[in-house]
């Protein structure tokens, strides 16, 4: 929830290739105070069944720049062991993009919905509400 000194975030991820909500993606919320200021890691998550990280750590006064790590390695690769798909592997893995990291500027007293919309080879982010 956001306040007048803070601003807060969620998230959601859509695998774009089956149509469906990609659950049990564990994702890292960090936050920094300024540009030049270093990240520090608040906490995590891991997605639902529909998708949705519903307890991200609340972002501390003074925040302005927030960084999502959604780690997508592991739910490629047991995703594409269940299917058992004779989709082209990368290196092994599930995924051409092992993880996903989407950086964003946040001001006080706004609410950031950033979905990500993944697939094998792909993704796309945008500001959702």
């Amino acid at each position: 929830m956001s306040t007048d000194t803070t601003a807060s975030v969620s998230t959601h991820i859509l695998d774009t290739s089956i149509g469906r909500p990609a659950a049990a993606v564990a994702v890292t919320l960090a936050a920094r105070s300024g540009s030049d200021a270093p990240w520090v890691t608040l906490g995590g998550s891991a997605t639902d069944a529909d998708g949705r990280c519903k307890d991200l750590p609340a972002l501390p006064e003074g925040t302005t720049h927030v960084r999502l790590d959604f780690e997508t390695e592991t739910y490629f690769f047991d995703k594409q062991a269940e299917a058992q798909q004779d989709a082209p592997r990368v290196r092994d893995s599930g995924a051409f993009f092992p993880e996903v990291a989407i950086t964003f500027a946040v001001v006080p007293g706004e609410h950031y919905h950033v979905p990500l919309l993944l697939n094998p080879f792909g993704y796309s982010v945008y500001r959702g509400s």
